[in-house]
């Protein structure tokens, strides 16, 4: 087993959001949810970890759906339930005031019984004022002086909560920017200790920094004179502004890449990218992976204990797949769609076909994702469906603030009316990891369909393939590695190229079009008419992608390319 060099070596990882379990809603979407499949893995691994994130008293938002309309409702949830009380109380200070902060303890075990605390902060508690004590109440607040002193709180209260509960990292690990204060508390310690002649050479080299998409939403910035009223006066902002305000704002991102020796991407075509929007930099990639266990579904975990012993522990495996007969792979999918679709009856009263194409779409609505991409022409899928009738399961939520999501969530709804008798569309609300759990292996087919190149990785075609469920993608993130056409499943569009100039070329050319196109005259056919040929691709999906795109391999990279400098 991969181990670090000695046991003295801690690996901190800091995370806005971790997804650990469906009662515990501290994780808004694929950020968090891989964060949770990282610390998972760590666990199997007996990687010697420790998790830091925000309690998120409210965590993300309930989705409440009226005739298409999304609503947000914010509900407490149990901490005390799931997480233990520490004893130590930090505080950060700011120019406004002190800001208090609690530390709750929660433990991830491994497959060999190897714990990895997760230390959530929180400031909900009397030594604060009332308006500190709302810091931690609710995940991605839109009132941005809420949204800096989080990441305050994140970073700086993150770094003093280890320090304080007797943990000295040997490396720090940005899982995107939000936590990049800490860097700063961390240089003004080094800065003040004589025996260290580069304090930011010594901080860099203890630094490791993710950033997870090249949508600019994901970069947080602050202006600076928000900054300086609500961040302590480090003398650094001060002497060296031009590293780290950018057109009088404070980049997140670029303060996590300054304070960074190891950046990377996490995707192979997502680091090129990065690459390009900071070629100051050097971007490497670490492709994603899922948590094979905890996204297999009962039905194909049964499979794997038959046919591929020690699985768990040995996700690369996995490969061995090619072994399990077609027809029980067939049977363990049918499992799932029945369950899905049993589910789907409770949830709603619509009683969905088993014996109909049924193809799944689920993950944070918003326009550069195009979730609305299959029904570009209602006519063209109307008349495909009159020879092979097909199920749409969507779901997804859009962020509060987002009116164009919110809006395309309510032109979905009002669809059914439009398509023809044989397209059935069902919209599920409120998608979560329990959610997740039925729609990803209980689907045919799993769609997604990005803006290229927009996609950084994407994780959701991972466990559909884990399942057995093939991807129809578009050629963007993850999907670049994983895809074989007709094998693990079928693009969208023309694969990406670059011209002499080294310029992205035809990347957008007709991919509803492509779309269809494959529907009609690949992928129904094959389901309705060659059932055997799409089992085989059930097998080669888990054997394929299965066995590479796991989160034990990418936390073996990460070790290996990041942690041991």
């Amino acid at each position: 087993m991969l181990r670090l060099k000695h046991e003295d070596n801690v690996i901190a990882y800091f995370s806005m959001e971790i997804g650990l379990d469906p009662e515990i809603p501290t994780y808004a979407g694929g950020l968090g949810i891989l964060a949770g499949d990282t610390l998972r893995s760590m666990a199997d691994l007996n990687i010697n970890a420790v998790g830091v994130t925000l309690l998120s008293e409210t965590g993300y938002f309930k989705q409440d759906l009226d005739q298409g309309e999304q609503t947000e409702e914010y509900v407490d949830w149990n901490y005390e339930r799931y997480l233990s009380p520490q004893i130590p109380t930090v505080s950060v200070i700011t120019q406004q005031g002190e800001i208090f902060v609690r530390i709750w303890e929660y433990k991830m075990t491994g497959i060999h019984g190897h714990t990895v605390p997760i230390y959530f902060l929180d400031t909900n508690f009397e030594k604060n004022t009332p308006e500190y004590r709302k810091i931690t109440q609710r995940l991605y607040p839109t009132n941005r002086v809420y949204r800096l002193l989080q990441e305050v709180v994140l970073g700086v209260g993150g770094y003093k909560a280890l320090e304080a509960l007797g943990y000295e990292p040997t490396v720090y690990h940005l899982n995107e920017g939000h936590s990049a204060f800490l860097t700063l508390e961390f240089l003004d310690r080094v800065s003040k200790n004589a025996n260290i002649k580069d304090p930011f050479e010594f901080v860099r080299e203890r630094c490791v920094f993710t950033t997870h998409t090249p949508v600019p939403a994901g970069h947080d910035t602050f202006p600076r004179a928000q900054v300086q009223l609500h961040v302590e006066g480090y003398e650094f902002l001060k002497q060296l502004p031009q590293v780290f305000f950018f057109f009088f704002n404070l980049n997140m991102t670029h303060l996590a890449l300054s304070m960074s020796i190891k950046v990377n991407g996490v995707a192979k075509k997502h680091a090129e990218f990065s690459q390009q929007m900071f070629p100051n930099y050097t971007i490497n990639a670490i492709t994603n992976g899922v948590h094979h266990a905890f996204w297999t579904s009962p039905a194909i975990q049964m499979l794997f204990d038959e046919f591929i012993p020690g699985w768990y522990e040995d996700p690369y495996a996995l490969h061995a797949a090619l072994t399990i007969p077609t027809y029980r792979i067939e049977q363990a999918h049918q499992e799932n769609k029945m369950a899905l679709f049993e589910y789907v009856r409770n949830e709603t009263g619509v009683m969905l076909d088993p014996n109909v194409c049924t193809i799944g779409y689920a993950r944070r609505i918003t326009r550069y994702k195009r979730p609305d991409l299959l029904f570009y022409d209602l006519d063209e899928l109307n008349r495909i469906a009159e020879q092979h009738p097909i199920q749409l399961i969507f779901a997804g939520k859009a962020h509060p603030d987002d009116k164009v999501g919110k809006s395309m969530i309510k032109e979905i709804m009002s669809l059914p009316k439009k398509l023809s008798d044989n397209v059935k569309l069902v919209y599920l609300p409120n998608y979560d990891i329990r959610l997740a759990k039925h729609v990803i292996p209980g689907v045919d087919v799993w769609l997604n369909t990005p803006k290229r190149p927009l996609e950084a990785s994407g994780t959701s075609g991972m466990k559909a393939s884990l399942n057995g469920v093939p991807n129809l993608s578009v050629l963007d993130g993850w999907w670049l590695e994983g895809h074989i056409e007709g094998i693990t499943g079928w693009s969208i569009g023309p694969k990406p190229a670059l011209n002499k100039s080294g310029d992205i070329v035809c990347v957008d050319c007709d991919d509803s079009d492509d779309l269809y196109y494959k529907l009609n005259d690949t992928i129904l056919p094959m389901y309705y008419d060659n059932k055997e040929e799409l089992s085989m691709i059930r097998r080669w999906c888990i054997a394929l992608i299965g066995s590479y795109f796991h989160s034990h391999r990418m936390v073996e990279q990460y070790i290996v390319k990041s942690y041991l400098m």
